[in-house]
């Protein structure tokens, strides 16, 4: 044996060495195994002396920075933040857009903090400047997110799983045992295995490398594309919609004109030239109700019979419109959304011919609909002098009386059953001659005087159907009816862009679960000839995140290529036997280093001092997903 000896701290330092250039190649072989499992963009590292990553100075470097901070998860975060921040003051201050009635009162009452509202543009949250700089600034970010995302994603679709690392015992999860199969045959019954799995598995030197899980992305990316349709879909149905209400009595009708609707109000983008052209007629309203038990007077039936036309020469078309089932034409919808009743009154004049015969529209005030109203003579009216006049009646109205002297002019029921028409009456000028807008349902008694029963108090009786109320003087009367008609309000609305919303809210759904559920993870099998001639097979398995998952199904498979490929007899008496239990996937990696000299590829180095063996220090994989030991 030779005496020759070899200086030891030289040879102490040349195997530091070799360890740390040992760890750096694992490291670099761990990031390349890890690589592209996601399509996340990786944010700017830091330089190693902790001074700022400033971009370069100049207009391109800038510009440069500010879209990498624009297109940023972060940033896109913040702004989705702030959008839901700048929706607050939409829901709780009126808007002029829906309310402008209550944006003046607001205004009215409050002198200092109505003009700054008005200043910020809080009367008009959704088409303000920076409600809109917000939401352009969002759409932007995403779309800057998810085009390089979607790119990268087809990249590595059209590219293979990168190869097996050189130590595979650096993975989270890890198996081996040894076989008396000859590796070509091992490597093709794991290629064949595993694309039986659906993995996309192909051959790489000495090992199979395979991938599962792309959905994963695919839900990822569809999550973002999604968000972007709804934006797009929200933007563009604010922009063209419209929505406007009509109240219409049983045999009336309704045409789809600007001038035919009570009020209406449509995005900055509409035209006139936007209504779906169409018309129909009430022909009957339905509505009955509970009459017994603790849900007593609630509807049970509640539609509207409807004879409508598509166009200004369609063929009439009959439909029943519910509270939830309205009526479809083209791009419009036809919603039921209220009801009342109308009596019919009849107004004489002193010398008893009929001047006014309408039925009159009430206000339901109440869920047993008690009801208000106005009564209002226009034209053609003249008093027993032969004097023009115009004549108005304060009106209530009750379905179900509960009779003279037993309570109120309250309604006790929402039904027929005892119909009562309470009046008080007024001559004058009514006001409307005056060009400003009045309330249909409201008298205005500024220029009215009344009319004095023999007690001169103001005259005001309640009639039952069929009954009159005579003025005094000779100055005509008022007859009620015995006709009660039924009035149906119903809103007309175009919201384009409402189905692609909700396919995007679908599609996000969808994604959101995709990217959640999913997860995207890699396969490698080894089979080589060991020292011994025996074929020694290694699997191991590499997940984006963290999961109990990838060990569980990397045991799943070597339990079947263990089936294919069987444990060799121990090669002697003090070999661990194998069986299947050798093909268990381990934890994570520290277990599988947890005897040092056992690993089929632990690298020793000599101690100085005693001269045995000790360990290599473990490399901290780089790779993303990996277990850090």
């Amino acid at each position: 044996m030779s005496n020759t000896s070899t200086d030891r701290t030289d040879r102490t330092g040349r195997a530091d060495a070799s360890a740390a250039s040992a760890t750096a190649e694992d490291r670099e072989d761990l990031t390349t195994a890890g690589s592209q499992l996601s399509t996340a963009p990786q944010e700017d590292a830091a330089p190693r002396d902790g001074a700022p990553n400033l971009p370069a100075l100049g207009v391109v470097g800038w510009a440069r920075w500010f879209w990498r901070q624009l297109t940023s998860m972060r940033v896109a975060l913040i702004l989705l933040f702030l959008l839901s921040l700048g929706a607050i003051p939409g829901s709780l201050i009126p808007q002029s857009g829906t309310d402008p009635t209550r944006v003046a009162d607001f205004l009215a009452r409050h002198t200092t903090l109505g003009p700054l509202y008005e200043k910020l543009g809080l009367f008009h949250v959704y088409s303000s400047v920076w409600f809109s700089a917000i939401y352009i600034l969002l759409f932007v970010s995403l779309i800057g997110c998810i085009v390089p995302r979607t790119w990268q994603f087809v990249g590595q679709l059209r590219g293979r799983p990168p190869g097996a690392p050189r130590r595979l015992t650096r993975l989270p999860a890890y198996t081996t045992w040894r076989t008396g199969a000859e590796p070509e045959a091992v490597r093709g019954a794991a290629l064949e295995l595993l694309r039986s799995r659906r993995f996309r598995a192909h051959a790489a030197g000495d090992a199979v490398a395979a991938e599962k899980g792309y959905l994963r992305e695919v839900g990822n990316l569809a999550f973002h594309i999604a968000l972007i349709v709804m934006l797009i879909a929200f933007a563009w149905g604010q922009l063209f919609k419209s929505e406007g209400n009509k109240l219409v009595i049983e045999g009336d009708g309704f045409a789809n004109t600007l001038t035919q609707y009570d009020d209406f109000k449509s995005g900055n983008l509409f035209t006139t030239d936007d209504l779906e052209p169409f018309s129909f007629v009430l022909k009957s309203f339905t509505g009955t109700y509970e009459r017994t038990g603790p849900n007593r007077g609630t509807p049970r039936t509640y539609q509207a019979e409807v004879a409508y036309r598509e166009g200004a020469h369609g063929a009439e078309r009959r439909r029943t419109v519910k509270v939830n089932e309205p009526l479809e034409i083209d791009g419009s919808k036809v919603y039921l959304v209220s009801h009342g009743y109308a009596p019919v009154v009849t107004v004489r004049d002193g010398r008893g011919e009929v001047v006014h015969r309408q039925a009159v529209p009430m206000l339901p005030l109440d869920a047993n609909v008690t009801s208000s109203g106005a009564i209002k003579v226009l034209d053609g009216y003249r008093d027993a002098k032969g004097v023009k006049e115009q004549l108005g009646f304060n009106a209530f109205f009750v379905p179900t009386f509960a009779g003279a002297g037993k309570g109120e002019m309250l309604s006790q029921f929402p039904a027929l059953d005892f119909p009562v028409l309470a009046l008080s009456a007024y001559h004058g000028d009514l006001g409307v001659d005056s060009g400003l807008p009045q309330s249909v349902y409201q008298l205005d008694k500024k220029n009215m005087k009344e009319f004095k029963d023999s007690e001169g108090k103001l005259l005001k009786k309640r009639l039952l159907p069929g009954e009159t109320m005579k003025l005094p003087n000779g100055a005509g009367s008022i007859t009620f009816e015995k006709d009660v008609k039924e009035w149906a309000g119903f809103q007309v609305t175009q919201q384009p862009g409402s189905g692609w919303a909700l396919a995007g809210a679908l599609g996000a759904i969808l994604g959101l679960a995709g990217s959640l559920f999913i997860q995207r993870r890699r396969v490698w099998v080894r089979a080589t000839t060991g020292p011994d001639g025996v074929t020694v097979v290694e699997m191991a398995g590499l997940g984006r995140s963290e999961s109990a998952k990838v060990p569980e199904e990397l045991g799943a498979l070597a339990g079947q290529l263990y089936d294919l490929a069987p444990g060799a007899p121990p090669a002697g008496a003090d070999a661990p036997p194998a069986g299947p239990g050798a093909a268990e996937a381990e934890a994570g990696a520290a277990e599988a280093e947890a005897a040092p000299g056992t690993g089929p590829e632990t690298d020793t180095v000599p101690e100085p001092d005693s001269g045995k063996p000790t360990p290599e220090p473990p490399a901290v994989p780089a790779a993303e997903g990996a277990e850090t030991k």
